[in-house]
């Protein structure tokens, strides 16, 4: 990614969003556009016309901590947006130390972790920061089998969301799950500019995807840490959940997703339902493939079948 255009395209934004009502500026003119002037934001974040217009050119190298701040504050950016400007000057930093990551496909989930999902009885999985499934409980499985078990999305929410038309269905809220992916995905990209299989997901995204493209390009940020979810499962309908987000600080980069049904719904009775369903699936395929013995059905189907055959 080009560091100083992504500096660049999220200060003009934040700018052209805010309002002289909102800032606290009376007057000022007939203005071509609603957002503050460049002197404006300088004024309220206590610098130079020519420093902030040096740092809206792209360039955030040695700007300290407190300065970005200082501008954080004159635009209003929450803590997600204040986060994403410190990491995009951290990028910039001639001799940063890149942060690491987990390589993709090289995600081994401790024994621990799946013990510790296997417990859980709502339903839960394990996901790293570019939205691929990698460890789940039964249940967790069941609910998003949709995603998890068409090899198309390859385990990936995020392609799944802008790439597969079953997605609108699935996810009821369509349009906030795809705002809140493309945000998160947003801030990833900012903390961890080098992380290739980051880089490469969202190149796909943003060539594939026109809705996504138009996305990406507001360059709004958000953390995905609590909120509600429902889906439209293709088995047993409608489900509601408020999830929790929790990062796994023994494994860096990896976030374990836990979803209560939601309070007032039949989210609990449709659940149950589904992981009998899933129950019976999984005893039909191990019969499938178990050693063909007397006792297995398949072996007395085929039993049946040679005979006929002879």
């Amino acid at each position: 990614m080009d560091q100083q255009a992504e500096v660049r395209e999220f200060l003009l934004t934040r700018r052209a969003r805010l309002t002289p009502d909102r800032a606290g500026i009376i007057g000022g003119g007939r203005r071509r556009v609603e957002g503050l002037r460049r002197e404006e934001v300088a004024m309220l974040a206590g610098m130079s016309v020519d420093y902030y217009a040096r740092m809206e050119r792209g360039n955030l190298a040695g700007v300290s901590p407190e300065v970005l701040d200082a501008l954080a504050r004159a635009l209003q950016l929450d803590e997600a947006e204040t986060a994403h400007l410190h990491d995009l000057a951290h990028a910039a930093a001639p001799a940063g130390p890149r942060r690491k990551r987990p390589r993709a496909g090289n995600v081994t989930i401790r024994p621990e972790l799946q013990r510790l999902l296997d417990a859980i009885t709502a339903p839960a999985y394990i996901a790293n920061t570019r939205k691929d499934f990698l460890a789940t409980n039964d249940i967790g499985h069941a609910v998003f089998s949709p995603i998890i078990d068409d090899p198309a999305n390859g385990r990936n929410n995020a392609r799944f969301t802008f790439l597969n038309p079953a997605a609108r269905t699935f996810y009821t809220d369509w349009e906030a799950g795809a705002n809140s992916i493309v945000a998160s995905l947003r801030v990833e990209a900012g903390r961890n500019p080098h992380d290739k299989p980051l880089t490469d997901l969202i190149g796909e995204l943003v060539t594939r995807s026109d809705v996504f493209r138009a996305r990406w390009a507001a360059h709004d940020v958000r953390f995905h840490r609590t909120g509600s979810k429902r889906l439209h499962h293709p088995d047993v309908g409608d489900l509601a959940f408020d999830y929790e987000a929790l990062e796994l600080p023994a494994d860096n980069g990896l976030i374990m997703f836990t979803m209560t049904p939601a309070v007032d719904t039949p989210t609990e009775e449709r659940l149950r339902l589904l992981g009998s369903l899933a129950a019976t699936r999984a005893g039909s395929r191990a019969a499938d493939s178990a050693p063909i013995r007397a006792g297995n059905p398949s072996w007395q189907a085929a039993r049946a079948g040679y005979r006929d055959v002879v």
